[in-house]
């Protein structure tokens, strides 16, 4: 059977022309480099070079495994160089999927600083609009997944960021704008704008509407934070959003944001990762780095308990 120190043991004999040093640089004897050869010919039942010739003279199937190590060798060197780097936990790779769709506000300034600190971390952002995540990151197309929902599944640790409250964002002018606080049955003559995403993963119907068996008027979806927040200054609707992301506009007077419920409505936000990321140096840093530049960039949020 072809193995890795054969496509290394061929190689140097082509790089030295010489079984002795050859031999010297596997540090291996002449003697064990030669019946390793001959072990291999033997099982492959094929010649691999001319013995006694110099330069060496390799024969069709010398230089077809010869050009097999070419493309494998490389290969090799590299990802042992990148185990290397992840032992010392110096390198590795970061892909991140969020599933809080306006967590680029915070989330930007946390990638830009830890790229900075770990530029040998490959790192990658998707959103997730358009595909489940949790299944990516159990199997290792993902190593974390911003949520604010936890989904229990085996291997998959959920790390509190922050704490967080969710408000209705109205127009100044809408008549909801002088409530105290905003109940259920308020919405059912109300056009709700929401993100193109399942109404299951949408805290305004798991935690507020459905348990009073309560249908807005009508639901409309938009991608972007910036045009719902339009859509509600313009009166085409209201939407529920976290109160950092609402901020930014209804402390410049664009539109007015309500708590829902007498005691508001009370969110935590979720690093994903699976267990065996926990420990890596990167990833810890990573957290931090996150946790240290949403409190220093959002207002409105709170230390999350474990």
């Amino acid at each position: 059977m072809l193995e890795i120190r054969h496509l290394k043991s061929l190689s140097a004999l082509r790089e030295t022309d010489s079984l002795v040093q050859a031999a010297k640089r596997l540090h291996l004897t002449q003697s064990a480099l030669s019946h390793h050869f001959k072990e291999l010919e033997d099982n492959l039942g094929l010649q691999l070079f001319i013995r006694k010739t110099k330069p060496v003279r390799f024969t069709s199937a010398g230089l077809h495994i010869l050009k097999f190590a070419d493309r494998v060798l490389p290969e090799l060197r590299n990802i042992e160089r990148d185990l290397s780097r992840l032992a010392g936990g110096t390198a590795g790779r970061l892909y991140i999927a969020i599933e809080c769709h306006s967590c680029f506000q915070w989330l930007m300034p946390a990638i830009d600083q830890f790229r900075n600190a770990w530029p040998e971390v490959e790192l990658d952002l998707a959103s997730g609009f358009v595909f489940t995540p949790f299944p990516a990151l159990a199997r290792g197309d993902l190593d974390l997944v911003v949520t604010a929902d936890p989904i229990e599944m085996t291997g998959i640790m959920y790390i509190p960021l922050f704490t967080y409250e969710a408000v209705l964002a109205v127009a100044n002018h809408h008549h909801l704008a002088t409530k105290p606080f905003i109940i259920p049955e308020d919405l059912m003559t109300q056009t709700l704008i929401t993100y193109p995403i399942d109404r299951n993963r949408l805290d305004i119907f798991t935690r507020f509407l459905d348990s009073a068996d309560v249908e807005p008027k009508e639901v409309r979806t938009a991608e972007m934070t910036v045009m719902m927040l339009q859509l509600v200054a313009s009166e085409r609707g209201v939407c529920c959003l976290p109160n950092w992301a609402i901020h930014e506009y209804s402390s410049r007077g664009y539109v007015t944001a309500k708590k829902l419920g007498k005691d508001g409505l009370q969110s935590t936000l979720y690093a994903a990762i699976r267990e065996d990321m926990l420990e890596t140096s990167f990833m810890k840093d990573f957290l931090l780095t996150a946790k240290d530049t949403s409190f220093s960039t959002l207002e409105g949020v709170s230390i999350a308990n474990y």
